[in-house]
């Protein structure tokens, strides 16, 4: 059913801050992803092998998520050993991912890979022009504004839907990625999307529905 009359509120609930809207609500939870932590897991997720890089022995590769979103992505390269940078512009999902963040620094399973998350929330484009560091990977997961076709997908994420999109300017989120000079760009697509800004990739990571274009540079 169509909600689009529904107006998203954040309310702070025992479990969590939450995103209501009418009968759907959403908060961010790194807890419902331990199971993926486990190494065999793990190792397996086409994100973690699309951004593998080497790096001097004894150091963590760095990472930029520019389109955090909820962090699980993020999640998942901390987890693989990653030190992540994050930016999400949306005030509100950047709220729900800052709730998520701070509820997995206090549980003891969870925070080794939290503390590996550094959140800034605000515009990607102007937090990559202002790094400080120069980043192994750069990550962008610009499909947000194009779940529509998934039901399963759909029900997660519709309620996001009735937020600004957080990424509307792909273009220019992958010149600041390029100009920030990383060693590789990792791009999730929907599996038939044309490439990025029509920049080639070095190679993809291929699933059913989604892929990873690789940009070594």
């Amino acid at each position: 059913m169509e909600q689009t009359n529904v107006i998203p509120k954040l309310i702070d609930t025992p479990e969590g801050l939450t995103l209501v809207a009418g009968a759907l609500s959403l908060r961010g939870d790194f807890a419902a992803m331990k199971d993926r932590l486990k190494p065999n897991n793990l190792n397996g997720e086409m994100l973690v092998r699309a951004a593998r890089v080497k790096s001097p022995v004894g150091e963590a590769s760095v990472a930029v998520d520019a389109t955090a979103g909820l962090g699980e992505d993020s999640f998942l390269l901390a987890a693989a050993g990653f030190e992540v940078y994050l930016f999400e512009r949306n005030e509100t999902i950047a709220a729900l991912l800052q709730d998520a963040l701070t509820r997995a620094l206090a549980d003891p399973a969870l925070a080794p890979v939290a503390s590996r998350l550094h959140f800034t929330p605000g515009d990607s484009v102007a937090g990559l022009k202002a790094l400080s560091l120069r980043p192994d990977v750069v990550y962008l997961d610009p499909m947000f504004p194009t779940r529509q076709k998934s039901g399963l997908i759909k029900k997660k994420f519709q309620i996001l839907q009735l937020l600004e999109r957080p990424c509307d300017d792909e273009e220019s989120l992958l010149q600041a990625a390029l100009a920030a000079k990383p060693s590789k760009i990792v791009i999730k697509r929907p599996a038939k999307a044309p490439i990025l800004g029509g920049v080639k990739p070095s190679y993809s990571i291929k699933g059913n529905s989604i892929r990873y274009d690789c940009i070594v540079l």
